[in-house]
């Protein structure tokens, strides 16, 4: 299920940034080099496909959607649940 999350969350942020120029420039704002940016927001593939890159799980990493205020449902369940 966190996975499903995760990958919805940058399938999420991949639609905020409608346009092939604000894609190209969070990318290269996230470290990515200018030309696998390029590449990458020119892609013809489905957002949800985009979602499971290698170059998305990299720059979108868990870290950072932690650091934007999105918590892993496995730690909130953790922090939750009663241990019996």
């Amino acid at each position: 299920m966190d996975k499903w999350y995760r990958r919805r969350l940058r399938m999420v942020k991949w639609k905020q940034w409608k346009h092939s120029t604000t894609k190209v420039t969070k990318l290269t704002q996230l470290g990515v080099s200018k030309y696998k940016a390029q590449e990458w927001a020119h892609t013809r593939k489905s957002y949800w496909h985009t979602a499971k890159s290698w170059i998305l799980s990299t720059t979108l990493s868990n870290d950072y959607l932690k650091h934007l205020g999105y918590p892993s449902l496995l730690a909130e369940y953790k922090r939750v649940c009663v241990k019996t």
